[in-house]
């Protein structure tokens, strides 16, 4: 998975974030909803600040802006600061992945032992992420179609050779595979353990050279690995001859894009609306490509989402 928790402006001081959610509003009495939710005039939007959340919280800030709503950015640097910065409203919005942030309040709610909650079935993960943050002041707004997940990426002239589209081709040709990847793939159930018992491949070792880096690329693309882990948005793969693998029976869990908000200064119906719109149209490939714009192109977030927002309509008006 890519880093999706990479500063923090002074004003969002230490203390603040201690003190978390008894800053902000008691919102939620043994569940039960007991404050209306908010629509302040204006919204602070959170980035984690890697290059896809720099994008998504740009595309919500435009959003916003269109539907007469104020708007900042802030880069953050981590889930561990930005995450009790929202439920306190320093932070009203936040670009999340679904599986991920589910298992992330289900171990800040129950300790780092808890059952993940995150799994591949996109429905059964956004009812338990909605549970763990509505009693946190935190509405999920509805996932769009992208989604941004691990991944396996092959050489292309490999796949053309053996005819391999999906993990199960590769699993079927009976190939010996060498992973470029993290050290932790060795364990984790997505990664070597997953692809030798759903999809039968053959992999023959791990080369811990890290999850989509350079280095791991480079190693499939010259034939010291056969594949590498990555992630469904992974701006680069065409730069190093590389096509991605289809998960066609569903290893990886459902981390589609959904965004995150804070319910008493940013729950209203017009704010979820106004960042709904990205549902219908935005795409894996559009980020993607979006991605490939600024890390490879040089281009910056803003121009970038600006214009993919008004070449789909969105945009009423330039902000």
């Amino acid at each position: 998975m890519n880093a999706r928790a990479r500063g923090l402006a002074a004003w969002l001081t230490p203390a603040l974030l201690v003190a978390g959610c008894a800053t902000g509003p008691s919102l939620e009495t043994q569940g039960k909803v007991t404050a209306p939710p908010g629509d302040s005039k204006h919204l602070v939007i959170g980035s984690a600040g890697f290059t896809e959340s720099d994008l998504l919280a740009t595309m919500y800030s435009l959003l916003l802006k269109n539907a007469g709503y104020s708007t900042e950015i802030l880069s953050v640097a981590n889930r561990e600061l930005y995450e009790p910065a929202l439920e306190s409203g320093q932070i009203d919005v936040v670009p999340e992945y679904a599986a991920t942030f589910a298992d992330w309040l289900g171990a800040k709610t129950h300790g780092a032992d808890a059952k993940p909650v995150g799994s591949p079935d996109l429905t059964a993960t956004m009812k338990g992420l909605r549970a763990l943050a509505r009693p946190r002041g935190l509405v999920v707004l509805d996932p769009g179609r992208a989604v941004d997940q691990n991944a396996f990426a092959v050489a292309r002239s490999y796949a053309a050779a053996h005819r391999l589209k999906t993990l199960s081709d590769l699993g079927a040709a009976g190939l010996k595979v060498r992973l470029a990847a993290g050290d932790e793939c060795v364990q984790r159930p997505y990664c070597a353990p997953g692809l030798k018992k759903v999809y039968g491949i053959d992999l023959t070792g791990v080369d811990p050279k890290g999850v989509g880096t350079t280095q791991s690329k480079k190693a499939v693309q010259n034939g010291q690995d056969q594949m590498v882990l990555t992630t469904s948005t992974d701006a680069t793969l065409a730069d190093f001859s590389l096509v991605l693998l289809a998960d066609d029976k569903k290893l990886q869990n459902a981390d589609y894009i959904v965004p995150v908000v804070n319910r008493s200064r940013a729950g209203s119906e017009k704010a979820a609306r106004a960042l709904g719109a990205l549902n219908s149209v935005l795409t894996t490939r559009d980020l993607a490509a979006m991605n490939q714009q600024v890390d490879s192109w040089r281009r910056l977030p803003e121009d970038v989402a600006r214009d993919y927002l008004k070449d789909k309509g969105l945009l009423k008006q330039a902000p």
